[in-house]
């Protein structure tokens, strides 16, 4: 996003979706307008990380997806996937971004989405995947997400603002 772009958003309440991984995504969304603000898929390096979080440390607040290893992850698959997450902890710390931890689990029982059950990750992730484009459908021409593989790397971020909206508004 353009430096102008997100100028306007400075000053919003703004609520950061994080789906951590190398395949995951974040999704930054303005309460006070009511809009998306910034839709990307999770930056390849710490310094990316840490410039983008620095545009969004005023008044936000980030919901991150706790999560483990998964099943049939290699050790060292594990290793890269926890040093990923420990440097996502230490940028919402560095930028004093209050961090609201949520398992899958739990975002996924409040939107009553069910479980993987027997489904392959492939059929699972597509399910979560049209979840998102119906909550959002918009959102993707705006944000140039024109893949299955472009809406399958952020769907879990969207879905995890949509549980993080709710959360809010019962505060």
């Amino acid at each position: 996003m353009e430096d102008k772009e997100w100028i306007k958003f400075l000053k919003d309440r703004k609520i950061i979706a994080i789906d951590p991984g190398k395949e995951g995504g974040i999704v930054v969304f303005s309460l006070d307008k009511n809009e998306f603000v910034e839709v990307i898929h999770m930056p390849e390096t710490p310094q990316f990380l840490e410039e983008f979080l620095n545009k969004y440390k005023n008044n936000s607040i980030c919901y991150l997806e706790k999560v483990g290893g998964l099943p049939g992850m290699g050790g060292s698959s594990m290793f890269n996937f926890g040093k990923g997450f420990g440097h996502l902890e230490m940028a919402l710390i560095c930028k004093k971004i209050p961090t609201m931890e949520v398992t899958p689990q739990k975002w996924q029982k409040e939107l009553q989405l069910g479980t993987k059950g027997k489904r392959t990750t492939n059929q699972w992730k597509t399910k979560l995947m049209e979840r998102a484009q119906q909550l959002y459908p918009s959102v993707g021409t705006k944000f140039k997400l024109k893949t299955k593989q472009d809406w399958t790397r952020v769907s879990d971020a969207f879905l995890i603002l949509h549980y993080a909206l709710l959360t809010e508004k019962r505060k």
